[in-house]
This record gives structure tokens, C-alpha cells and sequence, in this order.
């Protein structure tokens, strides 16, 4: 009886380690996921931007004038659009990274980025775009408050686009918090 609980023992160990029948074939791989047209709508971001606008004050400092310029590139494969920017503004030098990409699975563009400042992205702005112009919504903790934020971008044309960043008030009405235009450099890559 123990030279049979040992054999069966030895049956279910092997099974455990190598599956119903090691003769099997494997099952094939997954296709390569390849970058769709939403993702590709991301190339227009390509290239170095120069950015100039203003910014109001209030929750992200004090208002006044800021200048940037991003470097924007492919991450591998194709998927998400990696900016990074060198910038000035009213509460001093800055520099931070984006990341832009599309959720095939919710099937709206996200962002992620963080920078110098004590403020961190604890949520993903979720946008879309029509036509020539992409918005972005966004809830976010800031200064111990939800605040609801509203970032559209106005395609001008191949090189120059328009940036406007909102926050929703207590009354419930959009209030500019950022306004700027950017220009691209060169060609477009």
C-alpha cells in the first residue's frame, strides 16, 4: 500500500509540474498588438515645441507669464508619446516629463506626467479628440480639495497649437487658470 501512494504520489507531482500531458502542444502566442489610428493621431506631438502663455493665479501658484520648450518622441513601439519640458514660470525653473497615450480598453487618450513641484498626478486626465481639438478632464486633490480641471488643445496647424488649462469653480462655471501657445521647431518628425 505505501510503494502505491508513493507511485501516485509521484503521478500527481508530475502532473502539478507539467500540465495534464507534456505531449501538448503549446498553445501559440499572442499576435503582436501593433499601434491603431488613435494611437498614430498621438504623431502630431512629435518634434520641439516652444511654449509662452500665462498663468492666473491661484491653486498652482502666482500668476505671470511662463515660457517652456518640450522635446516630444515615440516611446518604443509606438504606443504613448513620451514630452520632455525645461521651462520658467512665476513660481520658478521647471522641468517635467508627460506621457501621452490611448486606453484601447476605455478608448480615450491619457496622460500622466510629473514634474519638479511638490504636486503629483494622483489620477489620469482621460480626454478625446474632435477634430482639431483635444480635451482633457480631469479630478483631482489639490490644496486638500477635489477640483474638477478641463485642459483643451487647439490644433492651429501642423507646427502651432493653442493650450488652455481650467479649473470648475464652487459655482460651478469654468475659470482659466493657464493660457499659452506653442510652436513647433523645425520640421515635423
Amino acid at each position: 500500500m505505501a510503494r502505491a501512494s508513493a507511485v501516485l504520489g509521484a503521478v500527481v507531482v508530475s502532473l502539478a509540474l507539467h500540465g495534464p500531458s507534456s505531449a501538448q502542444t503549446p498553445a501559440p502566442a499572442p499576435a503582436a498588438a501593433k499601434p491603431g489610428p488613435e494611437h498614430q493621431r498621438l504623431a502630431y506631438f512629435l518634434g520641439k515645441w516652444t511654449t509662452e502663455g500665462e498663468m492666473k493665479p491661484g491653486p498652482m501658484g502666482p500668476g505671470g507669464k511662463m515660457t517652456s520648450t518640450d522635446t516630444c518622441e515615440w516611446f518604443d513601439g509606438h504606443f504613448a508619446v513620451i514630452c520632455r519640458s525645461d521651462g520658467k514660470s512665476p513660481a520658478g525653473p521647471s522641468k517635467s516629463v508627460g506621457i501621452l497615450s490611448y486606453s484601447t480598453e476605455e478608448k480615450v487618450y491619457t496622460y500622466y506626467g510629473i514634474d519638479n513641484s511638490a504636486m503629483t498626478m494622483s489620477t489620469v486626465p482621460k480626454g478625446k479628440v474632435s477634430g482639431d481639438t483635444w480635451t482633457y478632464d480631469d479630478e483631482a486633490m489639490m490644496g486638500g480639495q477635489k477640483v474638477k480641471s478641463r485642459v483643451t488643445i487647439k490644433e492651429l496647424s501642423p507646427t502651432a497649437y493653442t493650450f488652455k488649462l481650467e479649473i470648475m469653480g464652487a459655482d460651478g462655471k469654468w475659470a482659466p487658470m493657464m493660457e499659452a501657445k506653442s510652436t513647433k521647431a523645425g520640421g515635423v518628425k
